[in-house]
């Protein structure tokens, strides 16, 4: 038991370690292969208006919105995932959006936070990637130094009466072998992804070309591997490009906020 909570004390010291260097604008990239062990967030901030919208949303696509935790309207803080987080100033950088316009990318949203804001924390593929990583797979972007590479599709979201758009995916490039393994692997992790959406030829996604991913890096993929697509926390900037609403915050992606949660909390075995 001494053992177990050790671990976690250790687990949420680094995780306040990089929430600081972050706050510090000591990391200002992306936060893939950050605070090895600890479960990281997509953001996504609304207005109040549209908060009950977007819960029934993420509740109709559990597969790119798995919620973690939900921060009331002007409560920047989430015990739940971290006793110090604070959602305005612990993301390397976020996304400010007007009428469905990406107008700046702040270090923080002191200058932009709101009252009537509720904040919705979702799972991140970077969890699963740890077990892929511990299982003898590459994961292409981390070994190559860069963001994940995302795509919009065109695979359509089940929608609210008021926010409607496609799916986001996630790219990663395998052997079909580490690909039937990566299936195994990921399936025990439902809340942040899950297995994969689709596997093989981007097109019958809506994809048109692999090398020029709408969000992230293009990452290498070599002869004998085939690209694997998982459902992306990135899927509700895609609702925004769709829906346009008043005014709406993200992460930006790749860039996420690190929770205190170990990442083996998500596993289903």
């Amino acid at each position: 038991m001494n053992d177990s909570r050790d671990a976690h004390q250790a687990l949420a010291a680094q995780a306040a370690r990089c929430r600081a260097m972050i706050r510090r604008s000591e990391h200002t990239g992306p936060t893939a292969g950050l605070a090895p062990g600890c479960v990281q967030a997509n953001l996504m901030i609304l207005p109040q208006s549209l908060a009950a919208d977007f819960l029934l949303f993420c509740q109709r696509n559990p597969k790119p919105c798995p919620l973690l935790a939900v921060a009331p309207a002007g409560q920047y803080t989430v015990p739940a995932l971290g006793e110090d987080i604070d959602i305005r100033r612990d993301v390397p950088k976020y996304r400010v959006w007007r009428d469905g316009e990406l107008v700046s990318e702040p270090a923080d949203l002191m200058d932009v936070w709101r009252d009537d804001l509720v904040s919705f924390l979702i799972g991140c593929s970077f969890s699963f990637e740890e077990a892929l990583l511990a299982d003898g797979i590459d994961v292409r972007h981390i070994s190559q130094g860069s963001n994940v590479p995302m795509y919009r599709t065109n695979i359509p979201t089940q929608g609210t009466p008021r926010l409607n758009g496609p799916l986001v995916v996630s790219m990663r490039p395998m052997t079909a072998a580490d690909a039937i393994r990566a299936v195994q692997i990921t399936s025990r992790f439902p809340s942040v992804h899950g297995a994969p959406v689709h596997l093989g030829d981007p097109a019958l996604i809506g994809i048109r070309d692999i090398d020029r991913p709408d969000y992230g890096d293009p990452v290498a993929i070599h002869d004998g591997e085939l690209p694997v697509f998982w459902a992306c926390g990135v899927t509700p900037q895609a609702i925004i490009h769709t829906v346009k609403p008043e005014f709406s915050i993200t992460h930006a992606p790749g860039h996420m906020l690190i929770t205190d949660v170990s990442n083996s909390r998500l596993a289903s075995f």
